[in-house]
């Protein structure tokens, strides 16, 4: 067996080629292009690299345009944390010293040696990786807008507190397009003040209101119109020249996750496992396709329904030294995917009669605190998840929760 172990970097990389006793049979230092990855691809055929046996790659990374050319076939590439890879230095070197040419002798010997204890980046088809940059980037652009709608609460709070005061009835708040219309019209409370009906139903319909924009109009200019303190008006003027740069910022971050969304439902459908996914109460065409960005497709990624649990994060974890033990929820897992869990969890209470007999039970019978029975059920349901997909078979609510359903009766 021949082993490579590359040290990837920004504009070019190092790469060395090791056997199975650990000899260093070659090394080179290729430029981050496409004439470098020919250089790498024409040094792996001169030592044996076949389509129905390549040769296996080891790199820091799981992403980029150099992981993709080594993907290509059957080739096995393996993402190794620098954190794993620096202990596995010390191996090797006791100066503790870092070097490019050495960290890739070091990276193809954890291939050599290791290569049972590491996963390799799983074999999932196109579609499903192009679902998954979506829903990554959907999901980020997501968590992006609610830290600049943070941002701009804070501001406001300052300042304009009719502004909170208007909008606070409506849901998600300074993420509507009404309210982003009405403070781009009067970003200071004094403007605001000035107001008229007409004004306001005017901003309501560029907003796209259509319903009762009369009614909500005479609201927010009592609001607005009502006693409310007030900073100088020199220092009012500045902040509603800042509060438009963050409304800004805010108005991208909408658009993006807008459009992001649109393109996901486009996407997610076209999967073969949509159907299996979106039958799962609780999982929509968003949610389920975090869910498949994170999993993949590849069946052969997961052992058995615990490897996913634990990926996940939803499984505890017992740690027992000596006479000591311990059963605590795991640090270390997919935090997206952990994520999307605990947000499936909570939607299905509603959507499942079983799901939500199964956290009362956790939450009255055994004691969970709300977090813990979520985990649980949400260990619970990517449990079942992992068999739906693996057989191929839709979600059925008797199925699942037997027992729950039974003492609910």
């Amino acid at each position: 067996m021949i082993y490579c172990g590359i040290d990837w970097a920004e504009r070019s990389h190092d790469v060395a080629l090791v056997d199975d006793s650990g000899q260093l049979l070659a090394k080179r230092h290729i430029t981050d292009d496409a004439a470098g990855y020919k250089i790498l691809l024409d040094l792996l055929a001169e030592y044996g690299d076949a389509e129905d046996d390549p040769i296996p790659v080891a790199i820091e990374t799981s992403r980029g345009l150099l992981v993709a050319v080594l993907r290509t076939g059957k080739r096995k590439v393996f993402a190794i944390n620098p954190m794993a890879a620096a202990r596995y230095r010390d191996r090797h070197s006791v100066s503790r010293k870092k070097s490019d040419p050495g960290d890739t002798f070091v990276l193809a010997n954890v291939l050599r040696t290791d290569m049972h204890a590491h996963r390799p980046l799983p074999g999932d088809s196109d579609l499903a990786r192009a679902i998954a940059v979506l829903a990554r980037a959907q999901q980020d652009v997501v968590w992006n807008r609610q830290q600049a709608a943070n941002q701009l609460r804070s501001l406001l709070r300052e300042y304009y507190p009719a502004a909170l005061a208007a909008f606070e009835p409506w849901k998600n708040g300074l993420c509507r397009p009404e309210a982003r219309e009405l403070l781009k019209a009067a970003p200071t409370p004094a403007r605001a003040a000035r107001l008229t009906r007409t004004q306001i139903a005017a901003a309501l319909k560029r907003a796209g209101r259509q319903r009762g924009i009369e009614t909500e109009a005479e609201r927010l200019r009592e609001v607005f119109r009502a006693d409310w303190a007030h900073q100088p008006p020199l220092v009012e003027d500045a902040l509603g020249k800042q509060m438009l740069a963050l409304l800004i910022q805010l108005n991208a971050a909408c658009t993006a996750a807008d459009e992001l969304a649109e393109a996901v439902e486009e996407a997610f459908p076209q999967h073969p496992d949509a159907e299996v996914i979106t039958s799962f109460p609780g999982l929509g065409i968003q949610l389920g396709a975090r869910v498949l960005a994170e999993i993949g497709d590849d069946r052969a990624r997961f052992a058995d329904a615990r490897g996913l649990k634990a990926y996940a994060g939803a499984s505890p974890i017992t740690r027992a030294s000596g006479k000591k033990s311990s059963i605590t929820r795991r640090w270390v897992k997919n935090d997206r995917l952990n994520h999307a869990g605990y947000l499936w969890a909570f939607a299905s209470l509603r959507a499942s009669p079983g799901a939500m007999a199964h956290y009362r039970r956790r939450r009255d019978e055994h004691g969970d605190w709300h977090a813990s029975a979520q985990r649980n059920l949400f260990n619970r349901m990517i449990g079942q998840l992992y068999h739906c997909l693996k057989n191929g078979v839709l979600f059925d609510e008797q199925t699942a929760f037997p027992t729950e359903l039974a003492a609910a009766a």
